[in-house]
């Protein structure tokens, strides 16, 4: 007795086509915002929340940009030879949560009303925290997932420099030399001899 065959495996979506789809809807649900804002208040409603959210996130972006120059100005003066150094402001400093604050600057110019309500959430500094905390956690299990199966950050960046684009994999090992190198016969950059085995 033949049994029929087994369903093909249901092929997972692919992430691009997930991105999509996602930006599609929430591109769907900001235009029907839109109009029922609209509808209820009025078209230059819309309008003036419209340019105010820009305005707003321009001056914002504007801010985090200058305290992030500021804070890489401040750095490099540290780093010179014989700069004093300097204890920070404190917990708060400068940089803190300033990518989070540009992308709250920038959800803040794109327009729609979800994307402000979402850019006015990361103008607040409690939930710029918790985002950053989430990020981090986020990343480090991203991270701990991928060197699951080599042993140690090092073994995998190692292992994965072993594998040629090709998908071909060498076999070998990475030596690093940290000495200095002599001037010889091959340092130019001329064709070399091919290795003998």
């Amino acid at each position: 007795m033949t049994g029929s065959p087994p369903p093909p495996a249901r092929k997972p979506r692919s992430r691009a086509r997930t991105v999509a789809l996602g930006a599609a809807a929430w591109l769907v649900l900001e235009i029907w915002l839109l109009t029922l804002v609209a509808d209820a208040a009025g078209g230059l409603t819309v309008l003036a929340l419209l340019v105010g959210g820009g305005v707003l996130g321009a001056a914002v972006i504007k801010r985090a940009g200058r305290r992030a120059f500021r804070t890489l100005t401040e750095t490099l003066q540290q780093r010179q030879p014989g700069a004093a150094p300097t204890s920070p402001a404190g917990p708060d400093r400068a940089s803190t949560g300033n990518g989070f604050l540009m992308l709250g600057g920038l959800l803040l110019m794109i327009p729609g009303l979800i994307s402000d309500v979402a850019g006015l959430l990361l103008l607040v500094p409690g939930v710029r925290t918790w985002a950053g905390r989430y990020a981090e956690r986020t990343l480090e299990r991203r991270m701990r997932a991928a060197v699951a199966g080599y042993g140690s950050l090092d073994d995998a960046f190692q292992k994965a420099r072993m594998h040629r684009p090709d998908g071909k994999v060498v076999e070998g090992e990475v030596i690093r030399d940290d000495t200095p190198r002599r001037p010889g016969a091959y340092d130019d950059e001329g064709p070399r001899p091919p290795l003998n085995r």
